[in-house]
């Protein structure tokens, strides 16, 4: 049970440290002193139940990731729009630490797709694990399942790619995009 709670502990603060904020921020949001707050990043001891579900609401990750280091199974997605969310660390959208967070497990090479508004739209297709898209120029067509998002720079979405999917160029001038697929 010591070494459950510790582990929470972890998880704070790698949380907290991932989105690059800090201690005394995440300690007056939650109204209590900043001994209090790191002597729960510490040992993860007498932390309420509130403060985490707080924690992992303002960082948006599931609660129970926080409390099991699990990542609940994604089988919905989530579009973040430019200018909303966290900034991030190499690509705005997330951090690398936030993915694996989100993911839980192996995180593949990011790889750079360019879409040219002369291709044919992509057929559908499915694999394992999750996927994430950040668009970085230009505007990207992402179909998932029978839902169309249009994405421009900026924004990005991650979603359960077991469920088919493709994406194509959605204007007229060529369209970047950096996917990132976990398994």
């Amino acid at each position: 049970m010591v070494e459950e709670m510790r582990l929470i502990g972890e998880r704070l603060r790698g949380l907290r440290e991932a989105c690059d904020t800090s201690a005394e921020d995440i300690a007056q949001d939650l109204g209590v002193s900043v001994e209090t707050y790191l002597g729960w990043e510490e040992n993860g001891e007498d932390v309420p139940i509130s403060a985490i579900y707080h924690i992992a609401r303002r960082f948006g990750v599931e609660f129970t990731e926080v409390l099991t280091g699990t990542a609940a199974k994604l089988d919905t997605y989530q579009v973040v729009r430019c200018g909303e969310g966290r900034e991030v660390d190499r690509y705005p959208g997330y951090y690398y630490e936030d993915l694996a967070w989100r993911f839980s497990n192996k995180i593949m090479q990011p790889l750079l797709v360019v879409l040219d508004p002369s291709d044919e739209p992509a057929k559908l297709v499915d694999h394992g694990g999750q996927e994430f898209n950040y668009v970085i120029e230009g505007c990207v067509i992402v179909t998932w399942g029978d839902k169309e998002f249009k994405l421009n720079c900026g924004d990005s979405i991650y979603f359960n790619p077991a469920i088919p999917h493709g994406q194509r160029c959605g204007g007229d001038v060529p369209a970047k995009f950096v996917t990132i697929i976990a398994e």
